[in-house]
C-alpha cells in the first residue's frame, strides 16, 4: 500500500518538476482558465510543446480541461492531488 502511494507521489511530483509546467500552473492559478494558444503565448513556447506539457499535467489530475468548439480550455483541477496543493498555493 505505501509503495503504491509513494509511486503515485513520484509520478505527480515529476509532472511538476519542470519550469515550464510550473509556469503553466502559476499562470492558470492567476488567470483561472486559458486556451492552449494563450498559455503558449504566455510561457513563450510553441503550441505543440505547450500541448505536451498540458497533457502531462492533465494525466496527473493537476489540470482539467473543457472543450468549446475547437478551443480547449485548461484550468487547475477540482481534485488536485493533496501532495500538490501546497505547491500550487505557493505559486
Amino acid at each position: 500500500m505505501m509503495y503504491r502511494i509513494m509511486k503515485e507521489y513520484e509520478r505527480i511530483l515529476k509532472a511538476l518538476a519542470n519550469r515550464r509546467r510550473l509556469a503553466i500552473v502559476a499562470f492558470l492559478k492567476k488567470k483561472r482558465e486559458a486556451t492552449v494558444g494563450d498559455i503558449a503565448e504566455q510561457i513563450k513556447l510553441s503550441f505543440t510543446s505547450t500541448s505536451k506539457h498540458l497533457n502531462i499535467l492533465s494525466r496527473t489530475d493537476i489540470l482539467d480541461k473543457r472543450q468549446v468548439g475547437l478551443e480547449v480550455y485548461y484550468f487547475i483541477g477540482k481534485s488536485v492531488p493533496p501532495v500538490i496543493v501546497s505547491v500550487v498555493a505557493r505559486l
